[in-house]
This record gives structure tokens, sequence and C-alpha cells, in this order.
């Protein structure tokens, strides 16, 4: 006997908390969710939009690069980094720095290159993490939703059984909305996610072959690489 006043205190604790997270999810209801999924929507179109005009302002100068590449294998680097222009891509200006320490040797262009490549793939990436997780996550938000929905279903069932199985479904088809919209903003979010990855892999490959072809040129004619224009410039003065 003396243990049964805290087992039965010890369980109207548990049916009050029990009870208590029970009122919260059925006063929450999926209707939130479902906002919270088109605030989400919205912020992901926003990002995508800016992420196209990105790209498409830093496009791949095609004839600048060929031009480039042209001038180093006929006049050298110096030559080669004027014809360039002022483009701001990835490719620009990874050429630009390779083309700028070429007279340290293939070595250094190698390691220049590098680092410009990673710190270009930070600035094309950004954004892209948030479609990703939208992407992964968007799923699993809208089944939240649907399993606040269903709660709230059978409790309302479970207050006015006359209606019967009328009431759990309809509930049960208004909280399946959030599921649906959950995959709504998935879908999209993860093919914009996988289109713009490979748009910037691509971006960095054709970055690093540039970087190649200076090492490549360094490595047959390294005699005619001349001084980086900074150098010269420091020479003449």
């Amino acid at each position: 006997m003396p243990t049964a006043a805290p087992a039965a205190a010890a369980a109207a604790h548990t049916a009050t908390v029990d009870g208590q997270l029970l009122d919260l999810m059925l006063r929450l209801g999926s209707r939130w969710v479902l906002w919270l999924l088109l605030g989400l929507s919205l912020l992901a179109v926003a990002q995508m939009l800016e992420r196209v005009w990105f790209y498409l302002r830093e496009r791949r100068p095609a004839e600048a690069l060929d031009r480039a590449l042209d001038q180093l294998h006929t006049q050298g680097a110096e030559a080669a980094l004027q014809a360039l222009g002022t483009s701001g891509s990835m490719e620009a200006e990874v050429a630009r720095v390779a083309l700028a320490h070429a007279a340290d040797g293939p070595t250094s262009v190698a390691e220049h290159v590098a680092a410009r490549v990673e710190r270009e793939r930070l600035r094309y990436e950004r954004g892209l993490a948030f479609l990703g997780t939208l992407g992964s996550n968007a799923p699993f938000i809208g089944l939240f939703g649907t399993v606040l929905g269903i709660i709230r279903a059978f409790d309302d069932l479970s207050a006015n059984t006359a209606q019967g199985a009328s009431a759990v479904m309809s509930g049960i088809a208004e909280a399946l909305v959030a599921t649906a919209v959950g995959l709504l903003v998935a879908l999209p979010a993860v093919a914009t996610y996988n289109v713009f990855a490979r748009h910037v892999e691509r971006c960095v490959a054709s970055a690093e072959a540039f970087g190649h072809e200076v090492q490549a040129w360094l490595t047959r004619a390294p005699r005619s690489a001349g001084p980086a224009p900074d150098a010269r410039r420091d020479g003449e003065a």
C-alpha cells in the first residue's frame, strides 16, 4: 500500500503530460505546416531565380578563352592575359590567375589554379545547399503535417461518433494534402539543385582544363613564358 500513492501520482503525471502533448498537437493541426511549406517554396523560387541570373551573368566567355589560348601559343602569356578581357566568370578568373603566374613555373601555376577554383566554386555554389536540403526534407515536413491532421481527425471522431467514418475520411483527406504539398515543393528543388550542381561541375572542369593548358605550354616551352606582368613593372620601376 505505501507504494500505491507514488505510482498513482506518477501515472497521473504521465497522463497529464500525454494529455498536454495531445492537446498541443490538436491545436496545431496541419495548416501551419502548409503555410511553412508555402514560405519555403517561395524562398526556393527566389533562390532559383537568383542563381539562374547569376549563371547567365557569369557564363563562359568561349571566344575570349579561345583567343587567349591562340595568343598563348603564338605570343606568350602576357599577350594571352590581355586577350582575356574583363570577363568575371570562373573560367576567366582561373585563366587570368594561371597566366599571371606563368613565369613562376608549372608547379606554381597548378597551386594558384587549384586555390582559385575552390574560391570560385564557393561563389558558384552559394544557395545550393538550401535547395538540396529543402528537396530532401520537404516530404518529411509534409508527412509530419499529415500525421498531425490524422491525429486531429481521429480526435474529432471520438468527440462525434454520430458521423462515423465520414468524419475520419474527410479529415484524413485534408491531412494528406500536406504530404502532397511537401512532394510538390521537393521535386522542383531537387531537380533544380541537380541541374545547378552539374553546371558548377562543368565550369570547374572547364577552368581546370585551361589551367592544364597553361601548364602544358610551360612544360613544352618554359623559356617563352616571360616574366609576370607585375614583376616586369616592378623591374622597370
